[in-house]
């Protein structure tokens, strides 16, 4: 979660400490195959670790977390490693028309089917 401190933020310590995260970070990512670098269940855990080590160095230095600085040190780490990881962005087209009418028309065609059954059925209640 996020912490506030009261006290003033000091973002000169900040910055000189994240780089520490980034550097274990790194290391750990090396014991991932690049090519599952955009699988997050490979890495999960290292970047578990990775998060709760920025969010350690901003609270040491009485700063917000997440906060713009730490933001930016992050984002640098995710262009580094994951800026081939975009995701596809599925088209979704209509079905060609005469399957559309076929699916629009049977559940119509049902509908009417069974406000037909219970019309008939209602007025046979004395076989019922």
């Amino acid at each position: 979660g996020a912490h506030q401190r009261t006290d003033f933020c000091n973002e000169s310590l900040m910055i000189e400490k994240l780089p520490a995260c980034g550097k274990s970070f790194e290391e750990m990512m090396k014991r991932v195959d690049s090519k599952n670098w955009c699988n997050l269940t490979e890495f999960i855990m290292y970047y578990d670790n990775f998060t709760q080590c920025t969010e350690h160095e901003a609270n040491n230095a009485s700063c917000f977390w997440p906060n713009p600085l730490a933001e930016g040190f992050i984002t640098g780490i995710h262009k580094q490693f994951f800026l081939n990881c975009t995701s596809e962005n599925v088209h979704w087209e209509d079905p060609p028309g005469e399957i559309l009418i076929i699916l629009i028309l049977i559940p119509v065609m049902l509908t009417c089917a069974m406000i037909t059954v219970v019309v008939w059925c209602s007025k046979r209640s004395d076989i019922l």
